[in-house]
């Protein structure tokens, strides 16, 4: 509104120069132009228009990154064991396979021999009276305390075999009265010359051990303990 006004008293010089060039007949010059003038206030906000038309759906979004996965559920129960499946065909016997190497050597086993030894004494005579000694060297002391001795005996010449003392038959008795370190004792209760004795002496333990190799051997069988203790 205030540059109408402004303008308003130019245009009234205008039309007075108008008239008064009308009057005269000529045109006068032209005037110098006027300075703008001041801008008027900024008028009221207009009302707004009408919404324009929805623009065209854009393009899909690439998809999003995966989320971590969720923790485990607790287990389940254990259900009922199901019912035994039938007994399967017997398969094939499979092929031998190769012999494997063999294995060390294992430690030897405890010597089933009997450290031994025999004496045979020939043609002796023994005594009604008091007893007959006869030396053996290899009863020593440690045979005394824990060895063991065997006697037999036969009438010189026979083959009939050895018999074991105590010996008695018919009244008549041969014994092995006592030993000692180097010699035994025989006692009889008749006098008679023209037998053989034979003496086996065996170490402590060895008796076990024999006996262990030859289950129920005789002792009082000379043949028996001759063929375990592999005597000549």
């Amino acid at each position: 509104m205030r540059k109408l006004k402004l303008l308003l008293p130019i245009l009234f010089v205008c039309l007075f120069s108008v008239s008064a060039c009308k009057k005269d007949g000529t045109n006068g010059a032209n005037g110098a132009t006027g300075a703008d003038g001041a801008q008027g206030p900024q008028g009221d906000t207009g009302a707004q228009g009408p919404a324009g038309p929805q623009g065209p759906t854009g393009p899909t979004g690439p998809t999003g990154a995966t989320g971590a996965p969720g923790a485990n559920g607790a287990n389940g129960a254990n259900g009922a064991p199901g019912a035994n499946g039938s007994t399967g065909a017997t398969g094939e016997t499979g092929a031998t396979g190769p012999q494997g190497p063999q294995g060390p050597t294992g430690p030897a086993g405890a010597d089933g021999s009997v450290d031994i030894k025999s004496y045979l004494l020939i043609n002796k005579s023994v005594t009604l009276t008091g007893f007959t000694s006869f030396s053996i060297p290899a009863i020593t002391q440690e045979i005394v305390d824990s060895g063991v001795i065997l006697v037999y005996f036969r009438t010189t010449g026979s083959t009939s075999g050895y018999f074991a003392l105590p010996y008695s038959e018919a009244g008549r008795t041969i014994t092995l009265s006592d030993f000692g370190v180097g010699y035994i004792n025989v006692k009889a209760n008749f006098s008679q010359g023209g037998l053989d004795f034979k003496v086996v002496i065996i170490p402590g333990g060895s008796l076990t051990t024999m006996k262990a190799a030859h289950p129920g051997i005789n002792l009082k069988n000379y043949s028996e303990v001759a063929r375990a203790l592999h005597i000549n």
